[in-house]
């Protein structure tokens, strides 16, 4: 038993820490945007050297194209705020009940736009910026020094902001690149499932025919707005990217079903191909006129010839554009449609702002100043659910306390020997890759990284020049577990908002994809499994009844089992859309009756695949829909 467990520890392990293309990448230019922030703090001698570190976390993505968006909206949003702080501030910083009044407000309306808007994390960002520097100002004088304040206050995200936009000019992955690499690890990845696949290769898989086309279809939309390739190069890699997702998905129904099983010397022989498709993506091309060059064809089951009949027809036009996809519906304006109609928006706003607000007056009322970091940090670890609040304090805890440990092993052992501001450049540089690195997994432990280099800059980076007061670095560390626990706490017992309110919804539109977007499907239905998944850490008054959250589960499963076989063949069946129709109808009307949709005879043996897994999809949305009528 605890071998069994260790091994699967350390599978959990490997599986989340691999790495996947960009990610090395991705880690070091953190790395290096952070060590030259470190640089640029200590040069101006502004406040607040760790926070604008860390905030570097925010502002950068795999490709650069993002990452420069995301670096400029900010800067243009922080301009407008600190004109805000300024009125707000001449306003109120002589009365320290308006003040206090004017931080809670501000955080409550900035916490609300994250949650209604699309401004999301930066929301939140927004919000610790405006209400932090109203605190810093009743520490300064007026005139001058209250003035310089402000500039700090803009500093704080614009050191960060204009480092990161130069080392991305300079370094930062093209999205054509990272498109190109992200095709060639799915080439990889169906080559290892060819072969002889272990449970970790299967894992991989799942996980990436889950993500769907998502992540290579928004590198090469960036790539065409970049207009750093030909737009024919574009067009062939949006088709090798069509291509390799149609592999994957049939190395997944090959792997599942034996009946589809190719003799391995074939096997071997499609890999090998496969192997060398990868290699030429790799160096920034890409391959056309492939031929597998089979000179005999073995008898095989009929599955299995239809599966090696679809792998020759997709590697003949691996890299041919795919057909014009239907414009995407519209995603709607700035704010999500019931941002004024749904109470939880606002009790999600109330709820972070009190947090907030009750760590400000606790570290002021015990004159306790240096654990002000639990401040900050409810603004950066609150979320909008009972279960992602639960799930995630495990990993920010976790994240704190070997951030928080490895900062404090740094102070006794390294820092007294520290005699340069480059030494604590490669010192941040270090603890910013490794925490990057984690940082840029699977969403499952990311949390985790961005707590690491919380704590480990708070830790490390006490002011100006290397310092190593341990008391600093001690209430710091504190400041961030009282806020965490502070905000559990809150986010629990006041206004529980459980995840299944939204299961229901995205389940039905997963479903509806079937028919119509087949391929991004797995990222819908991921989806759909780790808000079932989060439910399970639900306080047992909130969390919906085991019952329920089985039937969805196994609905999950069915739709899951689905995707791929649909992906070849829903072209072929004119009736699947009906009869989804009539799925999602019941998933989202339980307290309608329930009719199956019309059914058409299976012509194939992958049609009859599909077949089993629609009508256990058909009888999953009966139950939803007889467990909606009983609750009602």
């Amino acid at each position: 038993m605890v071998h069994a467990a260790i091994d699967r520890w350390r599978d959990d392990l490997a599986f989340f820490l691999e790495p996947r293309p960009g990610k090395i990448a991705f880690a070091l230019r953190i790395a290096l945007i952070c060590a030259l922030t470190v640089l640029a703090v200590e040069i101006y001698q502004t406040p607040g050297a760790a926070l604008t570190i860390y905030i570097v976390f925010f502002l950068n993505q795999k490709e650069r194209a993002t990452s420069l968006l995301l670096s400029l909206v900010l800067l243009a949003l922080l301009t407008v705020l600190v004109g805000l702080i300024f009125l707000i501030a001449a306003a109120v910083l002589n009365d320290s009940m308006w003040r206090v009044i004017a931080m809670a407000l501000t955080a409550f309306a900035f916490l609300f736009l994250a949650s209604t808007s699309k401004l999301s994390a930066i929301g939140g960002i927004m919000a610790l910026i405006v209400a932090y520097a109203l605190d810093v100002l009743a520490l300064a004088p007026v005139g001058e020094a209250g003035t310089r304040a402000l500039l700090y206050a803009w500093l704080l995200v614009g050191i960060p902001a204009c480092v990161s936009i130069l080392v991305n000019l300079a370094v930062g992955i093209k999205p054509r690149t990272l498109a190109g690499r992200l095709i060639a690890w799915r080439l990889s990845l169906a080559a290892q499932m060819l072969r002889r696949p272990n449970a970790l290769v299967h894992r991989r898989v799942t996980e990436v025919v889950g993500e769907g086309s998502g992540p290579t279809d928004a590198a090469l939309r960036l790539a065409a707005v970049e207009k750093t390739s030909p737009p024919e190069d574009i067009a062939a890699l949006r088709g090798a990217a069509a291509s390799s997702m149609r592999l994957l998905a049939i190395v997944n129904i090959i792997a599942r079903y034996p009946v589809s099983m190719l003799p391995q010397q074939l096997s071997d022989a499609i890999a090998e191909k496969l192997d060398a498709m990868a290699a030429i993506l790799d160096r920034g091309l890409y391959p056309v006129d492939i031929d597998l060059d089979i000179a005999s064809q073995p008898v095989m089951k009929p599955l299995a010839a239809a599966m090696l009949a679809e792998i020759k027809r997709i590697l003949a036009v691996f890299t041919s554009p795919p057909e014009t996809a239907k414009p995407a519906a519209s995603e709607g304006g700035f704010l999500v449609a019931d941002a004024f109609t749904n109470p939880d928006h606002v009790r999600y706003a109330l709820k972070a702002t009190a947090a907030a607000m009750f760590c400000y007056f606790l570290y002021t009322v015990l004159d306790w100043p240096g654990i002000h970091t639990c401040f900050i940090t409810v603004f950066i670890v609150s979320l909008t659910t009972t279960a992602e609040t639960i799930e995630k304090l495990s990993l920010r805890i976790a994240g704190c306390l070997i951030g928080a440990g490895t900062g404090l092993a740094v102070i006794i052992f390294l820092l007294p020997h520290l005699m340069s501001i480059g030494e604590l450049m490669l010192l941040v540089f270090a603890g910013a890759f490794v925490s990057a690195y984690i940082a840029g997994s699977s969403p499952r432990i990311a949390y985790a990284g961005f707590q690491i280099a919380f704590a480990f800059f708070l830790c490390v980076v006490q002011g100006n020049g290397p310092q190593f007061d341990l008391a600093i670095a001690r209430d710091r560390v504190v400041g961030i577990l009282v806020g965490n626990i502070v905000t559990y706490l809150v986010f629990t017992n006041i206004y529980p908002v459980s995840i299944a309110a939204r299961v229901d919804a995205a389940l039905a539109r997963a479903v509806r994809m079937l028919a119509t977007a087949p391929a991004s499907v797995g990222a819908a239905i991921a989806a759909v499994a780790s808000d079932l998944s989060l439910a399970r850490y639900e306080p047992a008054r909130v969390r919906p009844s085991p019952d329920w959250l089985a039937a969805r589960e196994d609905a999950v499963q069915a739709v899951a089992q689905l995707q791929g076989p649909l992906f070849l063949e829903h072209h072929a069946m004119p009736s699947l859309g009906p009869r989804v129709e009539c799925i999602a109808h019941a998933i989202e009307r339980p307290s309608d009756p329930f009719n199956a949709g019309p059914r058409e005879a299976a012509t194939g043996p992958l049609q009859a695949i599909i077949e089993a897994h629609l009508h256990k999809l058909e009888q999953d949305a009966a139950v939803m829909a007889a467990q909606g009528r009983q609750d009602a």
